[in-house]
């Protein structure tokens, strides 16, 4: 589990009248994942707390390898210091293997070490002196005294600019990791680590996120977008289950056929035919050969007369004032009529039957 906290640092004054670092308004990211991804991932909290855009960064931690990295992604030219208790540590395993466990010698030279380191100006290469000293051959094993010994003068002179204590307390930096420390004990442990807890690896990540919201004190905030993106991947598993049951015909639909450039009966160059020009159907007042009265027959079909009536109708003589070029529709009509009701052959005074209709074909 990795844990980063990101906070504001005051200066305030210590019990000895001294001003000390504090790191208030406090932040936290934590994820169960490997260096790569906690690092990617860690970069939307550091974004959102202004990390980027911030005059001084300092980065406090306990000297691991990845923490380099973490640090270069997210601010390379931040003040990188290394957590003041872990190099207390790293003098301390040295010491016991040529002083003793417990001994006073030991919690002497440790206490004397630890002051200078953290007040003297030069105190990491006062320290180095020291541990050079060590008396390692009168150890208990003198082979594993060196091995330690070697292992923390190593530790601190590849850190040399990490362990300047002194001048970071002059510029009221922090040099001591414990919001980070205490982060990971009341934030992660005292919810993950409760008695009889026992947890799935895929559940770890998603309570912690939920946990390090609210050790913020930003639920109001946060839990209306949660809620939100919980309803939206169930509407989209929704979506995807549905597809699933109703799956999209797997063939291609049937492409139309081309359309041809040319059509049959007009020009290659798509140009529309011109129209024959109508004939006039009235010259002179009177009806041409394309007059509707001309082109539509208006007397009735021979098979609608029986042959009694078309007998009939042969004999009537018109009168002489009804001919096809000046006879009005409705005295034809007429006409037609009374010669198959009646066989009458005056019209004079003979007006058009509402019902000629049954046995007349109309004029259009």
């Amino acid at each position: 589990m990795k844990t980063l906290a990101i906070g504001e640092v005051e200066v305030q004054r210590g019990a000895d009248g001294l001003p000390e670092a504090h790191t208030t308004n406090l932040s936290y990211f934590s994820r169960l994942a490997d260096a790569e991804t906690f690092t990617r991932q860690a970069y939307v909290e550091t974004y959102r707390r202004g990390t980027e855009s911030a005059g001084v960064v300092c980065a406090v931690q306990d000297g691991a390898e990845w923490l380099q990295g973490l640090v270069d992604v997210l601010r390379p030219d931040a003040v990188r210091i290394l957590d003041f208790p872990h190099a207390v540590e790293h003098l301390t395993a040295a010491a016991q293997a040529s002083l003793g466990i417990g001994t006073s010698v030991l919690t002497a030279w440790l206490d004397q070490q630890a002051h200078t380191l953290k007040h003297a100006a030069d105190g990491v290469r006062q320290v180095l002196a020291a541990l050079a000293r060590l008396p390692v051959h009168t150890a208990a094993e003198p082979s594993l005294a060196a091995t330690a010994r070697d292992g923390a003068m190593a530790y601190f002179t590849k850190r040399l600019s990490q362990v300047q204590y002194a001048a970071f307390q002059a510029a009221g930096y922090t040099i001591g990791s414990g919001s980070t420390e205490s982060a990971n004990k009341v934030v992660v442990e005292v919810r993950l680590k409760g008695s009889g807890m026992h947890w799935a690896r895929v559940n770890v990540n998603p309570l912690v996120a939920l946990r390090t919201v609210a050790c913020a004190n930003r639920w109001t905030e946060v839990w209306p977008r949660i809620t939100a993106r919980l309803r939206a991947d169930a509407e989209q598993r929704h979506r995807s289950r549905w597809r699933s049951r109703h799956p999209m015909p797997t063939t291609p639909p049937a492409e139309p056929p081309p359309i041809s450039t040319t059509v049959a009966g007009m020009p290659a160059n798509n140009t529309k035919p011109t129209a024959a020009p109508r004939s006039k159907s009235v010259v002179n007042g009177r009806p041409t050969a394309f007059h509707p009265w001309k082109r539509y027959d208006c007397l009735p079909a021979a098979d609608a007369l029986t042959a009694s009536h078309a007998n009939q109708a042969a004999k009537v003589r018109r009168p002489p004032w009804i001919n096809d070029a000046t006879c009005p529709i409705g005295a034809r009509v007429s006409y037609v009529r009374s010669e198959t009701l009646g066989g009458r052959t005056s019209l004079a005074q003979r007006e058009p039957v509402a019902h000629a209709s049954r046995y007349v074909r109309p004029c259009r």
